[in-house]
């Protein structure tokens, strides 16, 4: 259920109230909107009747109740107002969200050693992108393939950061793991074999870093929420949901078919962010332009996209990834789509 608050509530009165209702076993979430105040009821809210919860004090508008099992994930819970994600960075604060510029991530799959990790960070930051992504941890199909350096590549990723200035995302595979690379990450990925890994999803739900939360190869819309709603759950509202593709029965030219349609769709299901990863959804470079393009034309508040500087020696995912020249003249292409759809800012519009 949510309690819509009146336009000017007083914050006293919303306090009592929240006090109240804890006392009826819930637990309410305030939700300071742009115009108004909305209090989430998490708990055994099955039996109240919503008339009865509005008249415990004549500063409530309205009481409803959320149909979706995704309850904090869900458009309702926050009174139809999209949610943002504010990281901070070593150049200053980013914003995922609807209201604001597209947030470009880039780097390679996997960090590799320390000098090709920073000059893959200098060379996307000079293009304009704001975070640095690469692989510590790897999880991949066949046990003989390239796993990633583990602990010492987050050491590495650290200097990348110093380096360049650029925010930090990196995957986190293991609950065991999470402290250490949240100690370095800005952002912590699950990956799309671990978005039903619930362990895992409690384990970052339960801390304070970003969650860049990816969907699963073979899963729904509503399980891929349900995912999000572990972390939400667990007391982390800050989750970014990724569409990197999703496993159909075409194989031979994309390595999988990317899912634009979850942008319109997902705006109309839940408040969280939404990124698009053209990378790992078409598996091939050549591809990865104009699905990149595709998604900001779309309504996508952020792209992920790989880049390598000599993708034909990289140790995962080599294929798929971009140059750094042709990473830089796709960010000139993505500026002029990126304005006239009102999502590029003047700061990296100047940078590129």
């Amino acid at each position: 259920m949510i309690v819509v608050m009146k336009i000017g509530s007083p914050e006293a009165e919303i306090d009592r109230i929240s006090e109240e209702l804890k006392e009826w076993g819930l637990t309410p979430e305030k939700i300071v909107g742009k115009h108004k105040v909305v209090m989430g009821l998490v708990g055994d809210t099955a039996s109240l009747d919503p008339l009865q919860l509005q008249e415990i004090s004549p500063w409530i508008e309205r009481v409803l109740r959320v149909e979706k099992p995704y309850k904090r994930a869900s458009l309702e819970f926050r009174n139809g107002e999209p949610s943002e994600v504010i990281v901070s960075t070593p150049d200053g604060s980013v914003t995922f969200g609807i209201n604001h510029p597209v947030v470009t991530i880039a780097g390679p799959c996997s960090v590799e050693n320390e000098a090709m990790i920073i000059e893959t960070a200098k060379r996307v930051k000079a293009a304009g992108a704001s975070f640095l992504r690469g692989g510590a941890y790897k999880p991949r199909t066949s046990p003989y393939s390239f796993q990633g350096h583990g602990e010492s590549a987050l050491g590495l990723l650290a200097a990348a950061r110093e380096a360049s200035g650029l925010g930090i995302i990196t995957e986190v595979m293991d609950t065991a793991d999470v402290d250490k690379v949240a100690e370095v990450a800005d952002i912590l990925q699950v990956g799309a074999r671990n978005m039903q890994n619930f362990p895992l999803l409690k384990k970052v739900g339960a801390q304070d870093k970003p969650v860049f939360l990816k969907r699963g190869m073979s899963a729904t819309i509503d399980e891929w929420l349900m995912a999000a709603e572990y972390v939400l759950a667990a007391g982390n509202s800050n989750v970014i949901l990724c569409e990197r593709g999703v496993r159909t029965f075409e194989r031979k030219y994309a390595r999988n078919t990317l899912d634009l349609a979850v942008l319109p769709v997902l705006r109309s299901l839940t408040h969280l962010p939404i990124a698009i990863d053209p990378s790992h959804g078409t598996g091939k470079a050549e591809y990865v332009p104009s699905m990149a393009k595709a998604a900001i034309a779309a309504g996508a508040d952020s792209l992920m996209i790989e880049v390598h500087p000599n993708p034909a020696k990289a140790l995962s995912d080599g294929p798929q990834s971009l140059t750094p020249e042709r990473f830089d003249g796709l960010m000139r292409e993505l500026k002029v789509i990126g304005k006239a759809v009102g999502r590029w800012s003047v700061e990296r519009v100047a940078a590129v």
